[in-house]
């Protein structure tokens, strides 16, 4: 969604100081909190407790280890949690002195990163394509499994992680990363993990409100932990363009991104097995380029400004729209990129063609005698895609930007994010999964955290997603047939900035600790989930 509706964590470093050491949660900052708590029975203060949602930033504090010995056989302590663990009888593993992070022969090119960062968290030595030893946590390849999965194996006084592909290695680095925090060891067994969805992740709104880069890296870091793997960016809209521009640096505002910092945060990213998605959001939401460019702005008959709509008649606005896309291509190097395609001022009106005649004729000579607005805005989209696709990407835009019927169809490849059936143009969403498209969860009654709650919204907890949110769960409260479940690729909560100052940056953090979490669990899992609300919260502070 976006217009007046729109709606990271941090990651509790793991240190193992001889012979180990668990994460302790700083005090939450002193500004007053503004977002709710999630205990059900309280009324909705101003921003969870520091009980229910640790701050953003954590500290290793010194837990002192006994000697390996057989202790309580259980599956790994973490968020999300693992979905098959095959206990086994013998002492498990604990780390001492002499444990080290090992890669397997043959696989340093591939795992080096994955390997050295988790010797770095747990303050242990790495070996490169080293023979693994007593003690020591091995890393390795193992291809035929399906995406993103993993396995890890507790025998003979070792753990060893091995993975379909490098993401799946990383996977089971943060469970065992998370079960040190929790537990300080790991039980005797075998753990299968895999994703139930591929697509599981954040949609930031930098457009209305500003966040530094250090936030967005620590919001990358504790998504990664927690086994998420998109991040989305929408940076342009009404209020705001917050990244550098070399093609049209007149529109770019004040406060904002440098390029430098965005190729920061996406190499970060990249290290966590995370894509970031650029999100140019036209034609409405185009604000911020309309002010540095009044003649692109649509007006009505009466020659009234329409408000963050662009002219889509007008061959300049492509022009420039499909500029800033080609630019951000090469920033963000990743398989997607999000066209928006929401709320298109134009559209709302109960007679476009009558309101808009510029764009009713536009429609006509491009379309044909039967074309009208709508088909306009949808070739729209359909030009900016293929204007996209000599750089090779997967297209996404809001739901209520594949409309219904017309002259013009949106392209089939095109994923679907849903977030509403309640706009204009939007549809129910079996109608998009009738069609055989591929859609994202972002169910605005669950996953939308808008800051200010303005308008109906109210700020998701992680007990109401956790408890009654499940991917099929695409509108409302009632889920989709489970026949679609392959077209649903996934889920994920959208942090909107309409009043922008209601909350500082430290605020979203806490206000977003638990729903991230509970996200991430429903997407990795869609099952009922084993452990209940209360069980889940405790395993969310024990894990960091």
């Amino acid at each position: 969604m976006m217009s007046q509706f729109r709606g990271p964590l941090a990651v509790a470093a793991v240190s193992l100081i001889v012979p180990l050491v668990a994460t302790v949660a700083k005090p939450a900052p002193s500004a007053p909190p503004a977002s709710p708590a999630e205990p059900a029975a309280q009324p909705k203060p101003a921003a969870p407790p520091a009980s229910s949602a640790p701050p953003k930033r954590s500290a290793p504090a010194a837990k002192a280890a006994p000697p390996v010995k057989a202790g309580p056989t259980k599956a790994p302590s973490a968020v999300p949690s693992v979905r098959q663990y095959d206990a086994a009888k013998g002492p498990g593993w604990q780390p001492q002195r002499s444990t080290r992070v090992v890669v397997a022969p043959g696989d340093n090119r591939a795992l080096g990163d994955e390997g050295r960062l988790l010797a770095q968290e747990l303050k242990r030595g790495f070996s490169a394509a080293g023979a693994g030893r007593a003690g020591d946590i091995e890393l390795a390849l193992k291809p035929g499994g399906a995406p993103e999965s993993y396995t890890l194996t507790v025998r003979d006084g070792r753990v060893r992680v091995t993975g379909a592909d490098e993401a799946g290695v990383f996977y089971g680095t943060r469970t065992v990363k998370q079960a040190l925090a929790a537990d300080g060891r790991l039980s005797e067994g075998v753990v299968h993990d895999k994703p139930a969805k591929p697509q599981r992740g954040v949609m930031l709104d930098t457009a209305r409100k500003h966040f530094t880069a250090d936030w967005i890296e620590d919001t990358v870091r504790e998504m990664g932990d927690l086994k998420l793997n998109q991040l989305g960016l929408h940076f342009s809209d009404d209020q705001g363009f917050r990244i550098e521009s070399d093609s049209h640096p007149e529109i770019v505002s004040e406060q904002h991104l440098t390029k430098a910092e965005v190729r920061r945060i996406v190499k970060l990213a990249a290290s966590r097995h995370i894509t970031v998605i650029p999100e140019i959001d036209s034609p409405g939401h185009l604000g911020a380029v309309m002010d540095a460019h009044p003649d692109l702005q649509l007006r009505d008959t009466r020659g009234v400004a329409t408000p963050g709509a662009v002219d889509i008649a007008n061959p300049k606005s492509a022009r420039i729209v499909d500029d800033l896309l080609s630019e951000y291509a090469d920033v963000f190097p990743g398989r997607y990129v999000h066209l928006g395609g929401d709320e298109y001022a134009a559209l709302l009106k109960r007679n476009p063609e009558l309101s808009y005649p510029g764009l009713a004729g536009e429609a006509v000579r491009k379309y044909g005698p039967n074309a009208k607005v709508q088909d306009l805005a949808t070739g729209w989209l359909n030009d900016r895609a293929a204007a996209l696709r000599p750089h090779g990407k997967i297209l996404k835009a809001w739901n209520d930007g594949l409309h219904a019927g017309g002259v013009v169809k949106s392209d089939q490849d095109r994923e679907v994010e849903y977030w509403t059936g309640k706009e204009i143009g939007a549809r129910q969403p079996q109608e998009y999964l009738s069609e055989g498209r591929k859609v994202v969860n972002a169910n605005d009654e669950y996953l939308y955290y808008v800051l200010g709650e303005p308008n109906t919204f109210t700020y998701p907890t992680g007990r109401r997603i956790y408890e009654s949110w499940t991917p099929l769960v695409l509108r409302g409260t009632t889920p989709v047939p489970a026949r679609y479940a392959d077209q649903i690729l996934g889920g994920r909560l959208a942090i909107w900035c309409d009043l922008a100052n209601a909350q500082t940056q430290e605020q979203v953090a806490r206000g977003i600790h638990l729903p991230m979490r509970a996200l991430a669990q429903k997407t990795w899992d869609a099952g009922t989930p084993t452990l209940d609300w209360e069980g889940f919260k405790a395993l969310s502070q024990r894990t960091g």
